[in-house]
């Protein structure tokens, strides 16, 4: 029979404390979906693609606009068409690289919260929109500038500051559809071509529905997206009902599918 020896404190070591690291903070995530949005060429490209259609569209309108259209608006109007293409393709590859690059797995390793880490790239995605509508309105008023005193007219302003903020917003709303997209679908050509879709292609659906059927035409406002939208680029949206039509589409094009896509995204298989 042999004999058991009992451990004792004097024998055993302690086992040692498991610390806790503290948890990513908020501006380093988004500090690195920032970084993110650069490093591949393409999401680099389409950052730079924006100031130079912006110097782009200031010119032709210098070289062929007349003189009587050589005002700010004409500007505005011309670096905006661009944008409002280029704006939510950078929304749709901020979110969808995750899966494109197959980096997911890596990065929800070090951060297990998904949310945090969808959150961080809606909050980069929206500064890149800001920086991006800052350069534009600058390029417009430096080639507003130039391009009149080439004419010999006066320089018009007439883009009104209760009018900027509701263009700034007109295209926050393009990039939430791109970004919700994004988030629904997480495969950069599948969310690109949905865009589209829903960007041109539903807008003249809604539209023919609306000419054959009467009881549309008043339903059209509330659903339609790109109306609403439309109404925002013209500084158009003043009233209440208005605001309330833009409440509406919202929430039936980003906010509902924007939710449904969350959930799906944390409970997805990451690759």
């Amino acid at each position: 029979m042999t004999a058991t020896t009992v451990p004792t404190a004097a024998t055993t070591e302690a086992a040692p404390a498991r610390r806790s690291s503290p948890p990513v903070p908020t501006t380093r995530l988004v500090t690195v979906e920032l970084r993110k949005m650069f490093d591949t060429r393409s999401g680099f490209w389409m950052l730079v693609s924006i100031g130079v259609l912006s110097v782009v569209a200031t010119g032709a309108v210098i070289v062929f606009a007349p003189d009587s259209s050589v005002t700010y608006e004409s500007f505005a109007a011309a670096i905006g068409l661009p944008m409002s293409v280029i704006l939510p393709m950078i929304a749709i590859l901020a979110v969808t690289s995750e899966w494109s690059q197959r980096s997911g797995l890596t990065t929800f390793t070090l951060v297990p919260s998904r949310g945090r880490v969808v959150g961080a790239k809606a909050i980069a995605t929206v500064l890149v929109g800001l920086g991006s509508m800052v350069v534009a309105f600058a390029v417009g008023a430096v080639g507003n500038v130039v391009g009149s005193a080439l004419a010999g007219v006066d320089t018009v302003w007439d883009v009104s500051l209760a009018a900027a903020p509701q263009i700034v917003l007109a295209n926050l709303v393009g990039m939430a559809i791109g970004f919700t997209l994004g988030v629904v679908l997480r495969a950069s050509a599948a969310a690109i071509v949905a865009y589209f879709v829903v960007s041109l292609v539903l807008p003249g659906v809604l539209e023919l529905l609306a000419l054959v059927r009467e009881w549309f035409l008043d339903l059209q406002p509330w659903i339609d997206w790109n109306y609403t939208q439309l109404e925002l680029f013209e500084g158009a949206t003043n009233t209440g009902e208005e605001w309330a039509m833009l409440a509406s589409t919202t929430m039936i094009w980003i906010v509902v599918p924007l939710v449904v896509g969350l959930l799906t995204l944390r409970r997805s298989e990451v690759t």
